[in-house]
Order: structure tokens, then sequence, then C-alpha cells
């Protein structure tokens, strides 16, 4: 009997709003993959609403970890999130070597920041802590910001970056650790675009149709399909096409129901399609 994979996502707990492990344990799942969650906060609401709770998980992390090695859980795959701490990082790289495999899928989604800015808790040395990651990363996930930042560049909006100079960032960062690299939210006319760089297949660039705006949680969409879509053997780019098709999908429904950009993507009518 085939055996079930195990992924286990490191990633904050958010009550109202569709991002992080509230959208990434469904969609994981949905793909027969079970999803086990290794929180780092909890929260309320997400930090775009004005008001929100949180409680830091960063101290109880040590003492999860240890508990699923007592009880020898080992995973297929590993996906990181928003991490709010260097410490964090440092937790996860003992999560790394503590319950993975040699061979398990280690997907970074660096969480940073967007449209040329990090987000205001993303310090010097927390951006620093984030790249430390790459050599531990099977694929790395970064938005055209966080790819600039990880790979110490300057920031090129999409209007004005070649495809030369995409591919040139993707091989830079593949040449930190990672074998796959996915640029995600590439704006082009009326295209999305992902350029997915792999070190054995050089480069490509996969599009769907531009819909909407930017809503809350779409990185954590596209992170949790594709680490499911690999983990169960799906070449790297078609799992980044699957998730780009999914969320264009989702976005398009989103609109027509008039969910608040805030609320994240309207998903859960199209679990059955993943």
């Amino acid at each position: 009997m085939k055996k079930q994979k195990k992924i286990a996502v490191v990633n904050d707990v958010t009550g109202f709003g569709r991002c992080a492990a509230a959208v990434q344990l469904p969609l994981i799942s949905a793909m027969k993959v079970q999803a086990c969650i290794f929180p780092t906060a909890i929260l309320s609401v997400h930090t775009g609403f004005p008001a929100y709770y949180i409680d830091d998980y960063a101290e109880r992390m040590p003492r999860y970890l240890d508990s699923w090695q007592e009880n020898g859980l080992v995973f297929d795959g590993i996906l990181t999130g928003f991490l709010g701490s260097v410490g964090q990082v440092d937790i996860v790289k003992e999560c790394l070597l503590r319950v993975g495999r040699e061979d398990s899928c280690i997907v970074v989604d660096p969480v940073m920041g967007d449209n040329g800015s990090v987000y205001a808790s993303y310090t010097d040395a927390l951006c620093r802590a984030m790249k430390s990651l790459l050599p531990y990363a099977t694929i790395v996930t970064p938005n055209l910001t966080e790819a600039c930042r990880l790979a110490e560049r300057p920031y090129v909006d999409e209007e004005r970056i070649s495809d030369k100079e995409l591919i040139e960032l993707a091989e830079t960062l593949a040449a930190s650790g990672p074998s796959g690299v996915a640029i995600t939210g590439l704006h082009r006319k009326n295209c999305m675009r992902t350029l997915v760089y792999e070190r054995e297949k050089g480069a490509s660039f996969l599009e769907t149709e531009k819909v909407g705006g930017a809503h809350s949680g779409t990185g954590d969409v596209f992170s949790a399909i594709v680490a499911a879509g690999v983990v169960q053997g799906m070449p790297l780019d078609d799992a980044v096409m699957k998730a780009m098709s999914f969320i264009c999908r989702v976005l398009r429904h989103t609109l027509d129901v008039q969910e608040p950009e805030m609320y994240g993507l309207v998903f859960e009518e199209f679990l059955t399609e993943l």
C-alpha cells in the first residue's frame, strides 16, 4: 500500500482572514497529503486588520519540536511561511534537521515584503536570517521584492526588469542552495507570470490571466499547492501551473461574491478540484 505523504507546515494560525495555516492546511489536505501544523504564532485576525490580538509562540516552539522528535515523527516535506524573529528562523533550522530526512522537500516561502519594501517587522538582521535558510531549501518561492532582497540586489519593478535580469536573479538564489526557484506575482500587461528556474532544466515563464487586485493570503495558497504537488512527485513547473490556475479560478469567484481583499481568497468551494 502506498504510504501517505506528510508535510509540516511552519506558519502562524489566524482565526479570521484566509492566510497562513488557515489556508495551507485545507489545501494540502485536499491534495491528499497530511498537513501537520507547527505554529509560530496565534492571531485573532491577520495583521492587515486595524486591530488584532497576537500570541507569539516562539518560546514554546522548541518544546513542541522536542515532542515531535521524541515521538519519532519525520516528514516528507516541510513548508515554512512568515517568521517573526531571528530566533524563529533558528528554530526552523532545527526543525529541518531533526524531523526532516535527507530527501525531504523543503519549501521556503520567504514572506518578507512586497512592492519594493520589506515589512516593518523585518530588520536587517531578520532579512539576513531568512537568507540563511536558502542552503537548507529544496524550493524557494519569493515574490520579486523578496527575491531582490535575498539576492542583495536593488529592487527593480515588474515593468522595468527584463526577463534576462529575472533569470539571473533566480540563478543567484539557486546558487545559494535551492534546486528550484519560483519568482511569483510578476505582472505583464494582462497576465500574471511566475518564473520557474531549476538548475537541471533552466528557466521558463508560466502565465495565467490577471484577475483582480492583491488579496491577502494568495502567496500562502501558492506555496501550499506547490509543496503538496512536489511532495506527491509532480514536476515543479506542473505544480506551479496548478497553483496559478487554481488561484486564477478562485480569484474570479472571489470578485463575483464581492469578498473584501483583506478577507482573502474564497477557495472553499474549489477544494474538490485539487
